[in-house]
């Protein structure tokens, strides 16, 4: 995964529980609404960069799964 969309879910995440932090301390609501505002457009953002990045696994599901079970389909 790139560098990029892990600074993006970095900073959603720290957002977001901004966002609960704020709200259990009473802190004036326009802050918090925007904040929430923020938190959810960030949220697509990231969403769409994970799905839409161009990843290629090195190896295949069988191949990963006998590995993990000692297992060959011989």
């Amino acid at each position: 995964m790139k560098t990029s969309i892990i600074i993006y879910l970095i900073l959603t995440t720290t957002i977001l529980v901004l966002v609960a932090v704020f709200s259990v301390l009473n802190f004036p609501f326009p802050l918090i609404f925007y904040l929430v505002l923020l938190g959810k457009i960030l949220l697509l953002i990231t969403v769409y960069k994970v799905l839409r990045e161009d990843y290629k696994p090195s190896s295949t599901f069988e191949e990963f799964y006998e590995n993990v079970t000692g297992e060959s389909k011989e």
